[in-house]
């Protein structure tokens, strides 16, 4: 599925949603954009030179081949509970992070230490639906400095069981402003989320290029 033939969509305006927004339409992607404020969606959109289209949740869910789903893990049970067989043969993408804030303001996991929200939240789809671990990598400030940095592009990390639905989200990253370096499948989904060994706030500690990035996986 090539992304001149798909609709995408972000559902979630929060700080990762919003800076993936400006990424996408930097590049020159078209996108619907929808959440919970549509007030919001709409003040994003309209900041976005015609690239974002907002939208409600519900049609969001009913246009779109491919959706960022751009909101904190139980927020995405959620929506899975919700809308469950209506995702079917879409590429869901999954940015989450499952960390929670902790007594001393930090963040701390909020699944067991060797779990992965991206393989908890596949789980949870239904059979035809294809999840794609991807955009969580760097933190929403570093979405916006490293897109299209000059010299040799920043990389985001992307880890998908299927293949087509890998290249589809492989270009997105590319529209982003990004190197898409793929880690794996789903079972390698631990290593690019919060404190995961390719993750800024995990062993990588960093953005890296392509180069850098193939020495580390």
């Amino acid at each position: 599925m090539a992304i001149s033939e798909s609709t995408v969509a972000i559902i979630g305006t929060g700080n990762i949603g919003s800076r993936l927004a400006a990424d996408w339409a930097a590049g020159g992607q078209d996108f619907l954009l929808a959440g919970r404020d549509q007030e919001a969606a709409r003040k994003i959109a309209a900041g976005l030179d015609g690239h974002a289209e907002a939208v409600s949740v519900d049609e969001a869910v009913d246009r779109a081949d491919a959706l960022v789903v751009a909101v904190w893990l139980p927020d995405f049970r959620q929506f899975i509970a919700q809308y469950g067989d209506r995702l079917a043969d879409k590429v869901i993408i999954d940015p989450s992070n499952p960390v929670g804030p902790d007594a001393d303001g930090n963040y701390r996991k909020v699944i067991g230490e060797q779990e992965s929200s991206g393989q908890i939240l596949a789980g949870l789809l239904p059979a035809r639906a294809r999840l794609v671990k991807a955009f969580g990598t760097l933190s929403a400030p570093t979405l916006s400095a490293a897109a299209r940095q000059e010299s040799e592009r920043a990389v985001l990390f992307y880890a998908a069981d299927n293949d087509a639905a890998g290249d589809l989200v492989a270009g997105l990253i590319q529209a982003a402003g990004f190197d898409p370096v793929r880690v794996g499948g789903l079972d390698q989904s631990i290593r690019i989320e919060m404190f995961g060994d390719l993750h800024e706030y995990g062993a990588l500690g960093r953005v890296v290029t392509r180069t850098e990035a193939l020495k580390a996986i």
